[in-house]
C-alpha cells in the first residue's frame, strides 16, 4: 500500500498539473476567439463567461485523457531516471503490479471522463447552442460596435454605427451597405442606407426581428452608373436574418445520450460509440503510457515523449475517422470503434511485455540450437 500511495501521489500530481496547463491553453485560445466574436458584434459580451462555462465539459473530456497519458509518462519517467523504479523492482515490484497500481487511478479517471462525455458534454453543448441563439436573437444594441465597419459574411451587409446609446437602446449615425438580388438583366445592384437614428425591434406576433431606421435616405444602383434610385424615408423597417442554425455536429452532440441509445440511425450510433470510447480510451492510453515510460539516464525522462504522443494522436484520429465512417455507412456498426480499441489494447500489451517476450524467444532459440 505504501508503494501504491507513493506512485498514485506522484502520478496524480503530475496529471493535475498537465491537465490544468492544457486546459488553460485550450480555453485561452477559445476565449480569444470568442472575444473576437464579441468585438465584431456576433453576440453580446454579457454571455461570454456562460459560453466558456458551457464549453468546459467538452474541453475536459478531451484534455483529461491526454493529461493522464502525459502525466504517467512524466512521473514514471522521472522515477526511472532517478533509479527509484530500479529499487522498487529489486524489492519485488513487477511490471504487472505496476500496471495494476496504475489502473486504479486510471479507472477512476475513466469514470469521470465517461460521466462528462455521456451526461455533462451533451447538456453543455445544447445549452451553449441555445444561449448563442438567444443572444443573437436578442443581441440588439448591446453588441453594437461604435465607429467600426462590420461585415456580415452571410449576407454581405456592411454596417457602421457612429454612436450607440445602450440606456435607451438606440443608435445614431447609421450606415448600411448591402448587395441587392441580381436583376433580370444581370446587373448587380448595391443598396446604401443612411439614417439619423436606428433601433432594434421584435414583432410580438411573428417574433421576427427588425432594424427600424428613422429619418434617412436609401440609394439603390450599380457602382459607376448614374441611374440611382434615391428614396427618402421617415421610417424604414428592415427584416434581419434569423440566427444561424446549429451545425450537424452541434445538433448531434447536443442530444441526450438516452435519446441516442437504441436509435437505428447511423449518426446516432456513431455518436454513442464516440462518447463511450472516450471513457475506454483512458485505461488503454494508461497501458500504453506505462509501456513507454521505461527509460534510463542516457535517454532521459523525455526520451519517449514524441513517439508516445504520436501513438496517442494516431489513436484519437483513428477513433474520429471511424466515427465519421460509421455515420456515412462506410464502416460496420460492429465492430465499429471497438476494433480501434482492440488494436491499441494489443499494441499496449505488446509494448508492455516486449522485453519478456524477447528474452523468451532468445532462450527458446538458444535451446533449439543447443
Amino acid at each position: 500500500m505504501i508503494l501504491f500511495r507513493y506512485l498514485a501521489s506522484e502520478m496524480l500530481k503530475t496529471v493535475f498539473a498537465v491537465t490544468l496547463t492544457l486546459l488553460v491553453i485550450i480555453m485561452s485560445g477559445r476565449f480569444v476567439k470568442y472575444l473576437g466574436q464579441v468585438a465584431s458584434g456576433d453576440f453580446a459580451p454579457d454571455v461570454l463567461l456562460l459560453v466558456m462555462l458551457y464549453r468546459l465539459p467538452n474541453f475536459l473530456e478531451v484534455v483529461l485523457p491526454l493529461g493522464l497519458f502525459i502525466g504517467i509518462l512524466l512521473s514514471y519517467g522521472r522515477l526511472y531516471v532517478d533509479s527509484e523504479m530500479t529499487v522498487m523492482s529489486a524489492c519485488g515490484m513487477s511490471r504487472r503490479r505496476l500496471l495494476i497500481y496504475t489502473m486504479i487511478p486510471a479507472t477512476f479517471t475513466a469514470g469521470i471522463v465517461a460521466y462528462i462525455s455521456l451526461i455533462l458534454t451533451p447538456s453543455g453543448i445544447q445549452a451553449y447552442v441555445d444561449l448563442l441563439a438567444d443572444s443573437k436573437s436578442e443581441i440588439g444594441v448591446k453588441a453594437a460596435v461604435e465607429g467600426r465597419f462590420r461585415l456580415d459574411k452571410a449576407s454581405g451587409r456592411v454596417t457602421y454605427i457612429e454612436k450607440a446609446n445602450r440606456d435607451n437602446q438606440t443608435m445614431t449615425g447609421v450606415f448600411i451597405a448591402q448587395p441587392e438580388p441580381v436583376q433580370a438583366d444581370g446587373r448587380p445592384l448595391m443598396s446604401i442606407v443612411t439614417a439619423e437614428q436606428g433601433r432594434f425591434q421584435v414583432d410580438e406576433r411573428t417574433a421576427m426581428r427588425y432594424l427600424v431606421l428613422d429619418s434617412g435616405v436609401r440609394y439603390v444602383g450599380q457602382s459607376g452608373d448614374m441611374d440611382y434610385q434615391v428614396t427618402s424615408f421617415n421610417r424604414l423597417d428592415q427584416l434581419l436574418r434569423d440566427p444561424e442554425e446549429k451545425t450537424y455536429r452541434q445538433e448531434l452532440d447536443g442530444k441526450d445520450t438516452s435519446e441516442l441509445w437504441g436509435s437505428p440511425a447511423l449518426e446516432d450510433i456513431a455518436a454513442v460509440q464516440w462518447r463511450v470510447s472516450l471513457g475506454l480510451l483512458v485505461p488503454i492510453a494508461a497501458l500504453i503510457a506505462v509501456s513507454l515510460s521505461k527509460t534510463d539516464h542516457r535517454r532521459g525522462r523525455f526520451g519517449k515523449m514524441f513517439p508516445a504522443f504520436m501513438i496517442y494522436m494516431v489513436y484519437l484520429v483513428c477513433l474520429n475517422a471511424v466515427r465519421d465512417a460509421i455515420a456515412k455507412g462506410q464502416w460496420p456498426v460492429f465492430p465499429g470503434m471497438w476494433a480501434v480499441h482492440g488494436v491499441f489494447l494489443v499494441l499496449g500489451l505488446l509494448l508492455l511485455y516486449r522485453d519478456s517476450m524477447h528474452r523468451h524467444w532468445v532462450l527458446s532459440w538458444r535451446r533449439r540450437r543447443g
